[in-house]
């Protein structure tokens, strides 16, 4: 392959590339922004320590509640610190009769965790789950960090353009942000900032704001051998945007691609998601505040309506107070209201209310909510899971994306994990193998109810069956599968486990302990026979003549 010629003008034509596709959904955003998220966007890198236009639009708070539970119900139910939330695997390998195996897997799981806990990605994911519900993507930058091996930043929509490989995948990014000139300085060296840093810090402007454009894509160059940063799978350059030097501020690589991205529904081979519950609440959110704003004008023609009355009257000054009068003019005229009108504020509030209702169901408020609002109309237990697995259809494919962001994120701190060789050392019979994810997060353990609803009822059926009809039909459960299966659905510790080996050969050293007491049993039995036929003095001979051995 013909070596690529990486410069500046390069870059910017790829930006403008970029910039197509942006420009198509930027307005869709816009929109978006100003009724759900007005402060989550940066449409311009130049905004940045600016405070935001005041927004006009939010009439009522209920979108804005709605995101709220929607963040919060996606980190409480997908990726509480608390719980958790995935289990690592080991790809392509049968892991039910390996203990060495499972123990492996589950110090690499507290190791990932004590990695996640030290970092601050869960402080970032309750705002990438509010900019995926809302604009249905969200991209969160991955940072090698030597204190805590993991630093998150999550870019504001509005500042980055994507595209994608054949796969349909996310593999290049241009940033556009702003930096100081303090920063710059010190981060990418003397020798590699502009002239125009550089005056900047010698006159003292070390805050001094300057565009910088980060691009990361794969790397044409790409040299799998190779120990330059610069010949890794994935080219990455920073540059100043404004600078008429050709010279990079930095340009390296990287082996995993350095970013986590959520997304939505895509159609088709679009880049940025067509669907996402923010698209599809905006029309009930825009009706909504043309109706609340339609009724405040009604409540107030109520109240404070326009008055008409006699030219005399006009300075005439009006208390507002239960006890106040006015004086009439001379023909016995006072003032009264231009128009009286009645309207049907019950009727607005009903529609008001279902609308808010709506917003709050298209951003799966009512899920996150189920239990608290079953308990209140006295469901049953059973009428509550039907609920929650028919509500968890619905969730089910934004889910899967997010799996995939986080999924990516685990990627990339098992990587992080090798490079510093601080994973436990594996078992022989899987050195060389790829490790898989499996999430068990409260969410995913309510998809996977269907599967374990199915388990007991399918147990409890053949255990009645074999007590009504034939015991031998207790043959037919593999019970230690069974037990493993269970364990893992519902995301049980290998170390609460005995293994299956183990288990075996507890239940082979028991049967070989009751064998040995049936023989002594046998024993007992024949001498108890002998003495009740030959008597108690019976011995020897005489015993043998009266059973007629000789």
């Amino acid at each position: 392959m013909k070596e690529t010629k990486y410069s500046k003008r390069y870059f910017n034509l790829r930006k403008g590339e970029l910039e197509i596709a942006y420009n198509a959904i930027k307005p869709d955003w816009q929109d978006l922004a100003d009724y759900f998220l007005p402060r989550s966007v940066r449409f311009l890198a130049r905004n940045v320590n600016k405070q935001p236009v005041k927004n006009r639009k939010i009439k009522d708070s209920t979108p804005l509640l709605a995101v709220r539970n929607f963040s919060s119900g996606m980190m409480s139910g997908a990726t509480s610190p608390a719980t958790n939330w995935f289990k690592v695997k080991v790809r392509n390998y049968g892991q039910e009769g390996s203990y060495e195996v499972k123990t492996w897997c589950s110090e690499v799981e507290n190791l990932f965790r004590d990695i996640f806990n030290s970092s601050n990605l869960y402080r970032v994911l309750p705002s990438v789950y509010k900019q995926l519900g809302v604009f249905g993507i969200s991209v969160l930058s991955l940072i090698s960090d030597e204190s805590s091996i993991l630093r998150c930043q999550l870019l504001p929509l509005g500042s980055y353009r994507i595209a994608k490989n054949d796969k349909g995948e996310v593999d290049t990014i241009c940033r556009v942000y702003m930096e100081s000139a303090k920063n710059l300085y010190d981060y990418f060296g003397e020798e590699n900032v502009s002239n125009d840093v550089l005056k900047a810090i010698e006159s003292g402007r070390y805050e001094e704001m300057f565009e910088i454009a980060h691009f990361v894509e794969p790397n044409k160059d790409f040299m799998p051998d190779s120990v330059w940063a610069e010949d890794k799978q994935y080219i990455s350059v920073y540059y100043e945007c404004s600078s008429n030097e050709e010279k990079f501020l930095s340009k390296s690589g990287f082996d995993k691609f350095p970013y986590a991205i959520f997304e939505a529904e895509v159609n088709g081979e679009d880049i940025y998601p067509s669907e996402c519950p923010g698209i599809n609440a905006l029309p009930d959110v825009k009706q909504l505040m043309s109706m609340v704003i339609d009724e405040g004008k009604a409540i107030k023609k109520m109240i404070s309506p326009t008055y008409k009355g006699p030219a005399s009257l006009k300075n005439k000054k009006m208390i507002d107070a239960p006890a106040a009068f006015i004086e009439e003019d001379e023909n016995g005229r006072g003032l009264s209201p231009i128009y009286e009108v009645n309207p049907r504020v019950l009727e607005v509030d009903s529609i008001i209310e279902k609308l808010k209702e709506s917003i709050k169901e298209i951003f799966y408020n009512d899920l996150f909510a189920m239990i608290l609002n079953t308990a209140e109309r006295s469901r049953t237990a059973t009428e509550v899971n039907e609920l929650k697995e028919e509500k968890m259809v619905l969730l089910s494919p934004l889910l899967q994306q997010i799996h995939n962001g986080l999924n990516h994120i685990i990627d990339w701190v098992f990587q992080e994990c090798i490079k510093l060789n601080i994973l436990p050392e594996p078992p022989q019979e899987i050195i060389g193998s790829d490790m898989d994810i499996e999430f068990v997060s409260t969410l995913a353990q309510a998809q996977k109810a269907v599967k374990i609803s199915a388990m007991e009822r399918f147990t409890t059926f053949t255990i009645n069956l074999a007590q009504a009809l034939d015991p031998s039909l207790k043959n037919k459960l593999n019970a230690n599968k069974i037990v493993d299966d269970y364990a893992d659905y519902v995301n049980i510790s290998p170390e609460q486990i005995v293994p299956t080996h183990e288990v075996e050969k507890k239940k082979q050293k028991e049967e070989e302990i009751q064998s040995q007491q049936n023989v002594i049993e046998q024993v007992k039995q024949g001498s108890e026979i002998i003495k009740n036929i030959a008597g108690i003095d019976s011995y020897g001979s005489d015993l043998m003549a009266r059973l007629g051995l000789t």
